[in-house]
């Protein structure tokens, strides 16, 4: 098929304003997965996005469509998450499109991730077609949402389909303007082979597969092909599309989304955003505009037992390479062995890699509370080294000359009923209002330049709480700035548990303190002798709890006869606790970790 008749596009959106639905229609109306093969979110394969309700993994799929006109066209979609910490996701799906469609939930008009999504792909050069969604709901109001997107987005709100893809509506217009509006892609398959690997996967039998988009030339198995990057060649034992099922073909050519298999069995060799290339003519330069990762949160992630530390390690690297967005790096932990700091694009983004671990490679772990990356600068020498653990922060404040911690801004969209609410969490959190606006006469947004640390907590679930849901938040890493931070130690029985020491600013220092000492006292089982819990910041303890011994009842034998028998058992009792202690080791169940996390 020639490249006039190619389409490559993207849906990008609010979570839950119906990405994957929509998906799903157009699949249907194209004749792309047959009847005995319908379901509810087809492009959403994992089974914590099918219960979450939420696309976590972006998909490639390629549909043929007849359109009106009589010709049959090409279409690559590409599905992409619509939660603030999978942006990552989205920029990755965007570099592979030429156009993308703009959904836009009918009753709650634009929010937090349309703005962010909306220009990310303005960035790309991307052809935007807007989409109203849901206009079969009782609450839908279109033309509230059609003056949002010519007020806020800059768009033609006449340009602007109105569909329900749930229900089916305007499905056919959807398509007839991706073909008319959307340009076909550029390249010319006589050109070397230059490719851009958008995703991959590790399959047992084919090795690391690469989805890519393949810019110039072609490529066919049995073909030689470079990485960029590390100059490693291979040959290619099989190319092919999603359709939505992994379908060979004899070759893909420019224009053409799909898969390319090597063999190769190294899984750090087939890196996101690296260009594939051919070996015999190799292209001088790699496609250009893409950015790396950054993850913006570390925690630690360690074996519940240490002889499945190796396990651990086999399903991180295999996990790296369906998410590219993660970083690790072994340390250990003198209170819970040998494991490794992993970096996360966010909070959800972590609960996400914790349970696909747990489900997918089967191996138990315990993860600590996350923090994010501060840099410290020493007196006297003026060196500047990043923390990304709290055991590498300075114990002693007197060493420290500076500390610095990253900024980001955040952008809240809520109704105006919710407003001030909203105002006084961003405050608490050491927020400084950078705009106020409203969108409509119902909407208002927020700009705030905040303290990522204070993000990363519970800032989504108090701006949830607080707007009954309707409330929604975006922000984007804006740089480093000074400020007064302490290091917090918490000692169980006077022993420090590093996994447990947090990074918090001077002022809560106090009230964060107690709380985590309450909250290790509800969490933290009873023992056969006393647990102290204390938490220090240097040396001054500023919070401590006790937790009661399990005590065998030892006077039960005892009836009648003289008091000082009593008094004999249970002074001898006492001396066992006392041995118990000093000798004894606390198991700190993983609700102990989790608990640090909730603390406001």
């Amino acid at each position: 098929m020639s490249l006039e008749r190619v389409r490559n596009f993207s849906i990008i959106a609010h979570v839950d304003h119906g990405k994957s639905t929509l998906a799903d229609r157009l699949l249907e109306f194209t004749g792309t997965v047959p009847e005995r093969k319908k379901r509810d979110l087809i492009l959403d394969t994992l089974d914590i996005e099918r219960e979450r309700g939420i696309t976590i993994k972006m998909q490639a799929v390629r549909m043929l469509y007849r359109s009106k006109d009589g010709q049959t066209y090409k279409l690559h979609l590409i599905d992409t998450p619509g939660h603030v910490d999978f942006s990552y996701e989205v920029s990755r799906a965007l570099a592979a499109c030429e156009g993308a469609l703009l959904l836009i939930d009918a009753s709650q008009g634009i929010e937090a991730q349309t703005v962010a999504n909306f220009w990310k792909a303005v960035d790309q050069d991307l052809v935007i077609i807007p989409v109203i969604n849901k206009v079969d709901l009782p609450s839908a109001d279109p033309d509230r949402v059609k003056k949002q997107i010519e007020e806020v987005l800059g768009l033609d709100p006449e340009e602007a389909i109105l569909a329900s893809a749930k229900e089916g509506i305007g499905v056919e217009e959807i398509l007839e303007a991706i073909v008319d509006r959307i340009p076909s892609p550029e390249g010319d398959p006589e050109k070397p082979l230059k490719a851009l690997i958008f995703d991959s996967y590790y399959d047992p039998y084919r090795g690391a597969v690469a989805f890519v988009r393949i810019f110039d030339g072609r490529v066919r198995p049995g073909d030689r092909i470079k990485l960029f990057s590390t100059g490693k060649e291979f040959e290619v034992t099989e190319v092919g599309v999603q359709a939505p099922e992994m379908t060979r073909l004899e070759e893909l050519s420019a224009g053409d989304v799909g898969y390319i298999a090597a063999s190769i069995k190294e899984v750090r060799d087939v890196r996101i955003g690296d260009t594939i290339t051919s070996a015999e003519r190799p292209v001088k330069d790699p496609v250009p505009g893409f950015r790396p990762p950054k993850p913006m949160v570390y925690a630690g992630i360690y074996p519940t037992e240490e002889t499945t530390y190796e396990d651990l390690r086999d399903a991180l690297e295999k996990y790296a390479i369906n998410d590219a967005a993660i970083v690790y790096e072994p340390e250990t932990s003198p209170a819970l062995g040998m494991g490794f700091r992993v970096g996360f694009l966010g909070l959800l983004h972590m609960e996400i890699v914790q349970e696909r671990l747990e489900r997918e490679y089967g191996v138990k772990i315990i993860t600590t509370a996350p923090n994010v990356i501060y840099r410290v600068r020493r007196k006297h020498t003026g060196e500047v080294f990043e923390v990304r653990n709290p055991s590498g922060f300075p114990d002693n404040p007197g060493l420290i000359e500076a500390v610095e911690e990253p900024y980001v801004l955040v952008t809240v969209i809520t109704p105006k009923e919710y407003v001030g609410n909203i105002i006084q969490v961003c405050q608490e959190k050491r927020g400084t209002q950078r705009s106020f606006s409203y969108l409509d006469e119902r909407t208002v947004m927020l700009e705030y330049e905040m303290p990522l640390a204070e993000v990363i907590t519970d800032f989504h679930d108090r701006i949830k709480s607080l707007s009954r849901g309707y409330a929604s938040y975006d922000y984007e890493f804006i740089g480093y700035r000074p400020s007064d931070l302490v290091k917090l130690h918490v000692l169980i029985n006077k022993k420090p548990v590093d996994a447990l020491s947090f990074i918090t600013h001077r002022e809560k220092a106090y009230r964060k303190a107690r709380a985590i000492a309450e909250k290790l006292k509800e969490t933290i089982p009873r023992q056969l002798f006393e647990v102290h819990i204390q938490v220090a910041i240097g040396g001054k303890v500023i919070a401590s709890e006790r937790i009661k011994p399990l005590r065998a009842n030892v006077t039960a034998k005892c009836y009648g006869g003289d008091v000082t028998r009593k008094k004999k058992l249970l002074e001898k009792q006492k001396e066992g606790k006392k041995r118990m202690k000093q000798f004894g080791k606390v198991q700190l169940p993983q609700e102990a970790f989790l608990s640090v996390l909730s603390v406001e």
